[in-house]
């Protein structure tokens, strides 16, 4: 490299460096990290997992199956 080259851009360079530090472009694995963790438990308390939901679904269908039997039960007894 020229120090013609270097004296013409040196400016530039600079300017770019201190926006990449001053806006924090490039994220350093621990502060990754500590986001990955903080999406996580905001996901956890809205959402509810695959396994938490097949067992409310199987709640659901035993609750349908005793109301359809009360429902015949009393069907039976006014007929």
């Amino acid at each position: 490299m020229d120090k013609e080259f270097l004296h013409k851009y040196a400016p530039l360079l600079i300017l770019c460096i201190a926006v990449i530090l001053q806006y924090n472009i490039f994220v350093t694995p621990a502060k990754l990290e500590q986001t990955h963790r903080e999406i996580l438990s905001e996901v956890s308390q809205i959402y509810i997992t695959k396994s938490e939901f097949s067992i409310v679904k199987e709640q659901l269908v035993d609750i349908n199956k005793k109301v359809d039997k009360i429902y015949d039960t009393i069907i039976n007894e006014r007929g």
